[in-house]
């Protein structure tokens, strides 16, 4: 006999699970005691904020599918917008990375040299971006979602959205 498993506990226990990065990866930049580490471990954050960010888009690209495999009449409208968000998320999620790295590349061009504070007030820039990334999908799924039958999620993206904004911008506000 097969057991039955509750899918909206699981979503939300893995949800919550996915925080753990976020919440570990900003405590270590306050608590790092070596300097130079810290735009290491933010760079580590920004990684992984992009890749959640790209993930939120992707849900509007499954959403999507499962409506046009179903023949939903409502589609055409309400999908076209779905799925140029799930392109965008990643598209601003792979900028949130290289914002440090396009910087640093242009201030070493014109200084010659990098110093550490100057990798750190990159990093903190792409921490910023993503913060505010993070804060948009959630934002932009308030709209979508409910055109997808997904509104029901919207308080649980609201918690996860808040935990990981907040720990990018307090790791970006400690470098």
């Amino acid at each position: 006999m097969s057991q039955s498993i509750d899918h909206h506990q699981l979503i939300k226990t893995l949800g919550r699970a996915g925080l753990i990065p976020f919440v570990l990866l900003a405590l270590m930049v306050w608590l790092l005691i070596d300097n130079d580490l810290q735009p290491f471990v933010a760079t580590a954050l920004a990684c992984y904020a992009a890749i959640i960010a790209s993930f939120l888009g992707g849900v509007h690209w499954g959403a999507a599918w499962v409506h046009s495999e179903a023949g939903s009449s409502h589609r055409d409208e309400h999908q076209v917008p779905a799925l140029w968000w799930g392109i965008s998320a990643s598209l601003l999620a792979w900028l949130g990375i290289l914002i440090p790295i396009l910087s640093g590349l242009v201030w070493y061009i014109a200084q010659g040299e990098l110093s550490i504070d100057e990798v750190k007030l990159q990093a903190q820039a792409g921490l910023i971006w993503l913060g505010l990334l993070l804060i948009a999908c959630y934002l932009i799924d308030r709209k979508l979602y409910p055109s997808a039958g997904l509104q029901h999620w919207l308080t649980l993206r609201f918690h996860l959205s808040t935990v990981a904004a907040l720990s990018c911008f307090l790791a970006a506000g400690a470098l």
